[in-house]
């Protein structure tokens, strides 16, 4: 995280739940948020294999279609890691992460502190950048151009992380 981030780093994280799931190989999910049907078909069919595999799948999980991923990873007993756009502190925990909590396959970590207690782009965006920080590999939904989600490939085409999108979309632009 710090030799991408840089002096962008945070100084600590915040953790809700098994910290042992950073050193885990993670896929991250990313996307924008309008999709197309056809990149919501790939992205649910994908988390299926992902839960199926076993694969440890760190996002925001704010999307729509990102939030019904999560629904499909959740039925599996593959580790998640999900990432909120703001403190950690007075979150009302869902209750489909609880099950997942409790048997140490969820893990929510923040780098947002006390005063963070609302979702907001700013915070969003900075929160995406620490998803992919943490990452092994990326795979991107969709990107729409000029949206944030560009924005964020392009600093992984300039990071060196692995990047994924489905077959038939355009390629990221350096």
């Amino acid at each position: 995280m710090h030799e991408r981030l840089g002096s962008e780093a945070p100084g600590e994280l915040q953790l809700l739940g098994n910290p042992d799931l950073l050193g885990l190989l993670k896929t991250a999910l990313c996307s924008s948020v309008r999709c197309p049907g056809v990149a919501i078909n790939a992205a649910y069919d994908q988390a299926a294999r992902w839960r199926d595999a076993g694969r440890c799948v760190i996002s925001g999980f704010h999307s729509p279609m990102e939030q019904e991923c999560l629904r499909i990873l959740l039925c599996g007993p593959q580790p998640l890691i999900i990432c909120p756009a703001r403190s950690l502190e007075n979150l009302r925990i869902p209750r489909e992460w609880k099950e997942s909590l409790q048997r140490g396959r969820l893990l929510a970590p923040s780098i947002f502190g006390p005063s963070e207690k609302r979702v907001t782009a700013e915070l969003a965006a900075r929160r995406n950048e620490l998803v992919v920080a943490l990452a092994d590999e990326v795979w991107m939904a969709h990107i729409t151009p000029g949206g944030e989600t560009e924005r964020l490939a392009r600093r992984l085409v300039a990071w060196g992380v692995p990047t994924c999108l489905p077959a038939g979309r355009p390629a990221i632009v350096a």
